[in-house]
């Protein structure tokens, strides 16, 4: 392991705050859970304003971070940052002098909460329990950007999630030495212990510092062989009688739609039929019961999504395609419901007439359960082959429980429970799942459901289910090992044909899936024409449940990242698959690259290119999909994104189809809280109807998808939403005709008491 020499003046400065016990175990190298600070607490008022001028900011002590974690590997950061924190009887205080040798060079924009990771930044990420599991993060931008995200070591999915949003403080400043941030957190934002006595919190300061790379910097080293990283943060002591206040948060909605049609698409006469105006009222709740367990109930609520959906190209596809949750109702504690099997996705329940959610963590055990009355059953169907989708025209009630218990220093084990009930359709799952930290470097994951299904008479028929009440079982299995310069991996996901998870995501079953790989990687010095090296390999198969091998590969991989913030992904694979009776041997090429140009130019590159089938068809094809990607930062205020997917299906005979998608994105950020922001979403589908077995009733699709909104935020619920969308399409007479038009606007405002 390379490491680099840290001055003197930086170690003392470091650990002026920590006991003496904290001890070295090399050069630049300090034992993490040796480093302790204390939180010193105040009772004068902090006006969160980035000038630090009140007396607090000078009593504190500052504290450095002295270590490049990333790219270099804990050697001296390139830049001074020093970090304060102090606490009141109801807030976290933080406050960040970033020093910058070129002020002029600072990366910052004017965006939306959670957009600004592009930027410069400096933050926290705080594990509140101190059980090395689950915590939050905030960052703030040099303009006073908010973003945070809920971290979780022990469930399922990605470790971050930016979709959590809290209500918070923050301003930003740029000097003339480099930038200040100021940060207040409200206690009633947070979980944590309940006790009048103090606490010991995991709080591990940090700064990105995006120039020719992307510099990582931390107040502590972390060990790359070391799977766990709250396991790696500084403890920082105090917090004795803090509270969350009544920690009670009322947000009354209101939303107003209105959507009228053209009656005739083939007519340019046709006159346009009116729609009625929806109108809305609703109100969302929630209440601390104590400072580690939250009640959130919503009556009538508005579960919209105000942000379009990013298009997907399903033109050659299988199986149901998956959209990110963000409505904030189901976002509070949505790590405690994450499991390695999708067994809870919220966005099942589509239009609920009301909902509420309990959730919570009490020394080793964290719990959660929610419930709600949907308007709307969405149904999926899958198979082997591929998956179908349809909604049930009655009312149903999902519901969810879920409990886990830490064991050891940060392991845990659970078990998950969930129900869908509706006039004659019925679907439950349950099971549980254990994650376990076998060493540093060594942790397994483990999951079992069982679910038990019936649909209703008609349904079943119509889509070849089964006419009474069955049941199915699905199983995963995951073993990781890492080291410093390589990691392997061995992995087993199975589900019987019957397996059904209607509140989850589920779109294939009846498959048993397993594979193994490794990945070695080379860490370049500083200077050097890369900054990180990997090569790998992973064979992988799925069967049936018959034991027929319907999917199988040999995939191996090169990944490079170096300067201007590149990385560039290549993966070859050697694959056969099995559709409609026949096995269809593969070849396959795909890629992914991007590069920060610099604070203003980023730009991506995708692609496939190889064996595919032709699924509407059952034959053999070759595919051509490119994707670029450019998004321009032009000043402080205005953002553009463009992004295409091209795509190209060939068979014998010809070309089958040719696919473009595009869409685009225009923000103008006239502060913090305002924006206004302007969407496009444009299809323009060929077919060669000739090449079909069934050909479609025509030869093209286009479309045209667009939203103008302004937007005003205080924080994530106290907000103005005004907007208007369209949508168009191909018709005989003109090219993309007006069929649709809808004005809708929201308000809400999150009263705290």
């Amino acid at each position: 392991m390379r490491r680099g020499f840290i001055p003197s003046a930086c170690l003392l400065a470091l650990f002026a705050s920590a006991p003496a016990q904290a001890r070295t175990r090399g050069q630049g190298e300090v034992a993490p859970d040796q480093l302790t600070f204390r939180v010193m607490r105040t009772s004068e008022p902090i006006r969160v304003d980035a000038h630090l001028d009140e007396p607090l900011w000078h009593q504190v002590q500052p504290i450095e971070l002295p270590f490049e974690v990333n790219p270099g590997e804990n050697i001296p950061a390139p830049v001074r940052t020093e970090f304060l924190i102090a606490h009141d009887a109801t807030h976290l205080y933080l406050a960040f002098r970033a020093f910058d040798p070129d002020p002029s060079a600072i990366r910052a924009h004017l965006t939306d909460r959670d957009r600004a990771h592009r930027d410069d930044f400096v933050g926290i990420m705080l594990d509140t329990f101190n059980d090395k599991r689950r915590g939050y993060e905030f960052f703030v931008n040099p303009l006073g950007v908010q973003m945070d995200l809920a971290r979780n070591e022990v469930g399922g999915g990605k470790s971050e999630d930016d979709t959590w949003d809290a209500i918070w403080d923050s301003a930003g400043r740029i000097t003339a030495e480099g930038y200040v941030v100021e940060m207040a957190i409200p206690f009633s934002s947070l979980r944590f212990l309940k006790t009048a006595g103090e606490q010991a919190w995991r709080i591990a300061p940090f700064r990105a510092y995006p120039r020719k790379v992307r510099h990582q910097i931390f107040a502590m080293p972390l060990q790359r062989d070391n799977n766990c990283f709250f396991c790696q943060v500084p403890v920082f002591v105090g917090f004795a009688g803090i509270t969350p206040g009544r920690n009670l948060e009322l947000a009354p909605t209101l939303t107003s739609q209105r959507t009228d049609e053209l009656e005739d698409t083939s007519d340019l006469e046709s006159p346009w039929r009116d729609g009625s105006s929806r109108t809305r009222a609703g109100v969302s709740g929630r209440w601390g019961v104590t400072p580690n367990l939250s009640l959130n109930v919503a009556l009538n609520p508005d579960f919209s999504q105000v942000e379009a959906d990013s298009a997907q190209l399903a033109t050659n596809s299988r199986y149901a395609l998956f959209y990110p949750e963000k409505r904030p109702f189901f976002l509070e504690g949505a790590d405690i419901f994450s499991t390695p099997l999708s067994a809870v996705y919220t966005r099942t329940v589509a239009d609920p007439q009301w909902g509420a959610k309990l959730s919570g963590k009490a020394g080793k055990q964290a719990f959660g359960v929610f419930v709600a009355r949907d308007r709307v059953t969405n149904l999926l169907f899958p198979s082997n082959a591929g998956s179908d989708l349809d909604t049930y025209g009655e009312d149903n009630t999902s519901g969810v429980f879920r409990y886990r218990r830490d064991l050891g220093e940060s392991s845990a084990v659970g078990v998950i429970a969930t129900s869908r009930e509706a006039e004659g359709y019925s679907n439950r799952v349950w099971g549980a799942d254990a994650f376990v930290r076998l060493s540093d470097r060594d942790q397994v994951r483990v999951q079992v459901l069982t679910s038990s299904t019936r649909y209703p008479g008609e349904v079943a028929q119509a889509y070849g289910q089964p006419a009474s009440r069955f049941e199915g079982s699905a199983f995963f299995a995951n073993y990781e090992h890492n080291e410093r310069t390589w990691n392997v991996w061995a992995w087993q996901e199975r589900y019987t044909t019957g397996f059904r998870a209607d509140a989850g995501f589920v779109p294939r079953v009846d498959a048993n899936n397993y594979g193994l790989g490794g990945q070695y990687k080379l860490l370049g010095e500083k200077g050097d024409w890369y900054t990180r090296l990997a090569f790998g390999i992973e064979p992988w198969r799925t069967t049936d449940h018959t034991g027929r091998v319907t999917d199988e590969a040999f995939a191996a991989w090169a990944n490079y990242q170096g300067p201007l913030q590149s990385m560039a992904n290549l993966r070859l694979a050697r694959a056969r698959e099995y559709y409609d009776g026949v096995t269809y041997d593969q070849n396959r090429l795909s890629w992914f690259s991007n590069v920060r140009v610099n604070g203003t130019l980023t730009m991506s590159l995708e692609g496939r290119l190889g064996d595919t089938i032709d699924y509407a068809n059952g034959r053999a094809a070759t595919v051509t999909r490119i994707e670029p990607g450019i998004t321009l930062d032009l000043g402080r205020h205005l953002a553009l994104t463009i992004d295409h997917v091209f795509e190209d299906l060939d068979v014998r005979g010809g070309r089958l189809y040719r696919a473009n998608l595009t869409q685009a994105k225009a923000v103008y950020q006239f502060s913090t809280r305002a924006f206004v922001r302007l969407i496009l979403q444009h299809l323009d589908l060929r077919r060669k109807r000739g090449l079909y077995l069934d050909p479609p009733d025509s030869s093209k699709d286009r479309s045209l998808y667009s939203q103008l909104m302004f937007s005003y935020k205080l924080d994530p619920q106290t907000v103005l939403f005004l907007g208007y969308s369209d949508s168009r399409g191909e018709t005989d007479r003109i090219a993309l005709m007006l069929r649709s038009r809808t004005l809708f606007a929201k308000v809400g405002y999150a009263w705290l008491l």
